[in-house]
């Protein structure tokens, strides 16, 4: 088994998914709120977000990772929401980057601050070049996020996201090791 991933901001400690945290991840799926925009249903079972979990406790064996999942939580370790990448093809040195967060905890900067420092990590410590996420059009608060840590729209795909049995639009954005480190 690889090291388990954890890292701290002022605020925040961001760390590898584990075992314990099944209720948080069920809790934080159930939420409306949180998957307006999300392609991922809602949960039926305690059972589906086992299932969920066990895709990012099984990458953590493997180097490099296909996916890594964290945890954010408070530096008093309530946790609060979930960041994490999905990486492509290692010649490519990219991933997409996601996040959720509870929305008792909106518009406090936490997914700001969880994410960059994990494109930190993604920068120094894995060598990626290339950092993407997707966000639908309509999602103007993590559209928001997106661009406060440095990503530039990089255009649109027409109905590619099915959310809750409609087909909608998705912006795409980017950020480049070179964009980081001068933005630093």
């Amino acid at each position: 088994m690889n090291e388990i991933i954890s890292f701290e901001t002022t605020r925040l400690i961001i760390r590898d998914l584990n075992w314990d945290d099944l209720d948080f991840i069920h809790s934080i799926h159930s939420i409306p709120e949180v998957h307006k925009y999300a392609t991922l249903d809602i949960p039926e079972s305690l059972n589906d977000s086992k299932n969920y979990l066990e895709i990012y406790i099984n990458q953590q064996n493997y180097n490099p990772r296909k996916e890594y999942g964290f945890c954010v939580s408070l530096i008093d370790q309530t946790p609060i929401g979930l960041i994490g990448l999905s990486n492509s093809l290692n010649k490519f040195r990219s991933a997409e980057l996601w996040f959720k967060l509870n929305p008792a905890y909106w518009r406090n900067g936490y997914i700001t601050e969880a994410a960059l420092r994990l494109l930190e990590f993604c920068f120094t410590e894995m060598d990626l070049y290339r950092i993407e996420a997707g966000v639908a059009t309509d999602n103007l608060a993590s559209i928001k996020t997106l661009e406060k840590i440095g990503m530039q729209r990089e255009g649109m795909r027409r109905k590619i996201l099915p959310i809750k049995g409609q087909w909608k639009n998705n912006f795409h954005y980017a950020i480049l090791d070179e964009d980081f480190k001068c933005k630093k």
